[in-house]
């Protein structure tokens, strides 16, 4: 009748002598047996500091070498972390001009042939910048009045805009 001792919690219980033969018994219930099977550790969450326990794949795999308790505290780190530059989605700096224009209440209609459809309206520099973005540079134009204007001589003295 042998009586061993739980490796996680201590407690004594019995064991068969064929599981002790057989390198089995070394846990009084499933819950120490689950314990003892973990191989990770317990490390600290990089923003709130809170204790969680991490298994071993997630400590080899991490690209960062840091540690979130969860999904908020792991955004919270990227929004720091990847902005600008470094940000995925980054690709030149410039912003949507479109927001520009609705920010300020102009209203979406093109400046030559006066359609209203927001699907078709896109922004056009009036001094040929891209970079200068004051809304006295900024205007309505529809997708082909828009090629018209940079393509076409008499479109762009109607609109008294200088040649690009």
């Amino acid at each position: 009748m042998p009586i061993v001792s739980c490796k996680i919690c201590k407690t004594k219980f019995y064991a068969k002598p064929f599981w002790v033969a057989r390198g089995f018994g070394k846990y009084c219930s499933a819950n120490c047996q689950h314990i003892g099977r973990r191989n990770g550790r317990i490390v600290l969450c990089e923003i709130c500091g809170k204790e969680v326990y991490k298994p071993g794949r997630a400590l080899r795999h991490s690209k960062s070498g840091k540690h979130f308790c969860g999904r908020s505290c792991q955004t919270k780190w990227r929004n720091i972390v990847f902005v600008g530059k470094r940000h995925a989605n980054w690709r030149t700096g410039r912003f949507a001009y479109k927001t520009v224009l609705r920010r300020h209440k102009i209203p979406e209609i093109c400046g030559l042939c006066r359609t209203k459809d927001g699907r078709v309206l896109a922004t056009h520099h009036i001094d040929g910048n891209n970079k200068n973005h004051s809304l006295k540079n900024l205007m309505w134009l529809c997708h082909n009045c828009h090629f018209l204007i940079h393509h076409y001589d008499e479109e762009r003295k109607k609109l008294m805009v200088p040649i690009v």
